[in-house]
């Protein structure tokens, strides 16, 4: 098999791990590896006819089901209006002390919404100030549970500026960021895929965006309130919080309290960073995706062999 079919293969076993069929155009952005239109084209035509992938209207599947076309379809129509919710509420969350940009994450940023989705939103705080940022922010989350609106304020991916680089380089976290859709921060933002331009190397043909982010507005109460604890105090009570917060996510983990999705919850967090870690989900899904590849690719040549 030649390698741009393997490429071809290995882009939808990914999104195959989700259920999601893709467009022709999608594929081309998430390939490893840059060829050229006509290539890929005909590559993908023969796979089709050799029925290695299926293919429905403008989608793409490893699965021969159209039922995930429609499952598709209705998630990117639910999307539009989480997304639509998404900006409002990043207008709000800007103003937060300490808050330089905002951007959707999760399976929202990749267009798709199910009844369970929530909005997950990736925040970029000032150095040395994200504990603070993070406590007040989520002070105004277990307010949004009085009028069970929680689901539209899942701030749960934090990094300062002092670290905008994200340490763990796979496929899945390449695609995590390439697929980030930016509301607030534009600056920031731009900043940010600077710092990770190595998703290059996994993705040569996706161009991060920063167009839909906005610029931040100038804000005296936030000037002021940062002004207050630019100082030792502010150091002092941003490690505080760390602490114990922590700690309190640690005693989570402890006691294999499970989320709403019935998941053991837990966080991976330093000085500079704070996100979800549920146990093992991207060893395991990396696991799952190396073996999805291994049984796609080897079972065309059981057929030759055949």
């Amino acid at each position: 098999m030649t390698e741009i079919k393997e490429n071809i293969l290995a882009t939808l076993a990914y999104f195959d791990i989700f259920s999601y069929p893709l467009t022709s155009g999608e594929i081309y952005l998430f390939l490893k590896n840059r060829y050229e239109q006509d290539e890929f084209d005909y590559a993908l035509k023969c796979l089709t006819g050799s029925r290695s992938v299926y293919q429905f209207s403008n989608f793409y599947s490893l699965k021969n089901d159209y039922s995930l076309v429609a499952r598709r379809c209705a998630g990117n129509k639910r999307a539009e209006e989480l997304i639509k919710i998404a900006r409002k509420v990043s207008d709000i969350l800007i103003r937060f002390p300490y808050v330089r940009a905002i951007a959707i994450s999760g399976s929202l940023s990749k267009n798709f919404a199910d009844e369970t989705s929530d909005i997950d939103l990736f925040i970029i705080t000032a150095k040395n100030r994200l504990w603070i940022a993070r406590t007040l922010m989520h002070a105004l989350k277990k307010l949004t549970f009085l009028v069970n609106k929680q689901d539209y304020f899942c701030m749960n991916y934090f990094i300062d500026e002092d670290q905008l680089e994200i340490v763990e380089k796979t496929i899945y976290t390449a695609i995590e960021i390439v697929t980030l859709i930016p509301l607030q921060g534009d600056t920031m933002i731009e900043q940010f895929y600077a710092a990770n331009a190595w998703t290059r190397e996994y993705l040569p043909n996706k161009i991060m965006r920063v167009s839909s982010a906005k610029p931040v507005k100038a804000s005296f109460l936030k000037f002021l309130f940062e002004k207050a604890f630019d100082n030792q105090f502010g150091n002092m009570l941003d490690n505080m919080l760390m602490r114990v917060t922590a700690s309190r996510w640690n005693e989570k983990t402890r006691l294999k309290k499970l989320n709403s999705k019935g998941t053991i919850m837990g966080m991976d967090a330093n000085k500079h960073y704070a996100k979800p870690d549920p146990k093992n989900f991207q060893t395991k899904l990396l696991e799952q995706y190396k073996s999805k590849i291994s049984s796609i690719l080897i079972e065309p040549q059981n057929l030759l062999a055949n």
